[in-house]
């Protein structure tokens, strides 16, 4: 069996998202080929283990924490994946041999975690470090799109120093664009922080908010009779599976977070991630529109190098036909399982296809050479060297 480390939460404004993702994903694993062990990363980056955080009540009462889980570390020791508690006396609490971050944001999702994964040599799920972190960046996203042709709306993006200077020279790029328009922070996902701006005044305070949250923005154009779809990509860079499209509804200019996570009725009860928002399956595309969107689906997947389940979301206006790549998610909400149930592949297929894909890539990367067993330093005089050190 498998022992199966799930991280979750972060340091991120989407943290609540992960861990409604997570707690759905470890509720749908196999326990008959993983014992799933349940690593939640508080708002304060302190690591926590233990089975209550699998309970999705746990987290409305943060102190149920420090009563039933205990507090670790994620370290390599002789080989071997160990979870550690904090204190005096050090102790192993579990053993992991495989990692599955359900990461949601800044500081986790970017590739700052899967660098840490990486260089204690744990293999994982998802996205490699570089994937991940173009993934998180809208800007270096659009341009590694650009590299390969991919079709974009208008767009410019700055600094929030350089707004601050010289605001009037951003404000009239802008304007070039043509209202109206969006304003995102860079690096943000499930839509927060994000506004639409029909005039001056109102850009001006989208970018005001944007700045709250990062230190780079964007503004683009907004696409005009919009269809919202989304597909997923499941694979590596060799071989690639896609989903069916969905389209997003939503009475806003945009998707927006209370689309996403806030949706809650009666009849439903609490929201269920992005499992909750509205959504038609399949998307009315036409035949010629479902195949481009699925051929630059495979294109921005093999651009960016990802890896496991990604969702792409796309930009359609409904009177010119025309199709634009909007983003890419490495870690989409609900690992979008939804967007592959209409193919008969339910949620815990696909987190084993996830985990499977994470082993073959794994293995492949071992056939590589990274380090040399010869020591180049081996014969270097250290006494003589250290020398300049001792002035």
């Amino acid at each position: 069996m498998i022992k199966l480390g799930v991280i979750f939460g972060g340091e991120s404004v989407e943290h609540e998202v992960s861990i409604i993702s997570a707690v759905q994903a470890m509720n749908k694993m196999d326990n008959e080929k993983y014992e799933v062990i349940p690593i939640y990363i508080s708002k304060e980056k302190d690591w926590y283990t233990g089975d209550a955080l699998k309970d999705i009540e746990t987290y409305s009462d943060m102190s149920l924490l420090k009563r039933y889980c205990k507090k670790v570390v994620l370290l390599r020791r002789k080989g071997r994946f160990i979870l550690q508690n904090q204190g005096f006396f050090k102790r192993e609490i579990n053993e992991l041999d495989l990692a599955f971050p359900i990461v949601h944001g800044t500081s986790v999702e970017d590739g700052t975690l899967q660098g840490y994964l990486k260089t204690i040599g744990i293999p994982f799920v998802g996205s490699d470090v570089l994937a991940s972190a173009i993934s998180q960046d809208k800007i270096v996203q659009k341009q590694v799109f650009a590299s390969v042709d991919l079709p974009m709306t208008d767009y410019i993006w700055f600094y929030d120093t350089e707004y601050i200077d010289n605001s009037d020279e951003i404000l009239k790029k802008a304007k070039k664009i043509g209202y109206p328009v969006i304003v995102k922070p860079a690096s943000l996902g499930s839509s927060v922080g994000i506004k639409s701006a029909h005039n001056e005044e109102e850009l001006i305070k989208a970018i005001d908010e944007a700045i709250t949250y990062d230190n780079k923005i964007i503004v683009e154009e907004m696409v005009e009779n919009l269809t919202e779809v989304n597909i997923s990509v499941l694979g590596s860079y060799d071989d690639q599976e896609l989903s069916v499209i969905e389209e997003v509804m939503s009475d806003n200019d945009l998707l927006t977070f209370e689309d996403k996570y806030l949706g809650e009725s009666k009849k439903s009860g609490p929201s269920k991630g992005m499992a909750s928002a509205s959504r038609k399956i399949p998307a009315d595309l036409t035949e010629k529109q479902t195949k481009q969107v699925r051929e630059i689906a495979i294109s921005a997947f093999k651009a960016l190098g990802s890896c496991g389940n990604v969702r792409i979301d796309f930009l359609i206006n409904k009177k010119t036909k025309k199709i634009y790549i909007n983003e890419i998610n490495s870690c989409p909400g609900s690992l979008a399982f939804y967007l592959w149930e209409p193919l008969n592949i339910d949620y815990t297929e696909l987190l084993d296809r996830m985990i499977n894909i994470a082993i073959k890539e794994y293995r492949k990367k071992k056939t590589k050479i990274y380090s040399f067993e010869s020591n180049i330093l081996e014969g270097f005089s250290g006494a003589k060297g250290l020398k300049g050190l001792k002035k």
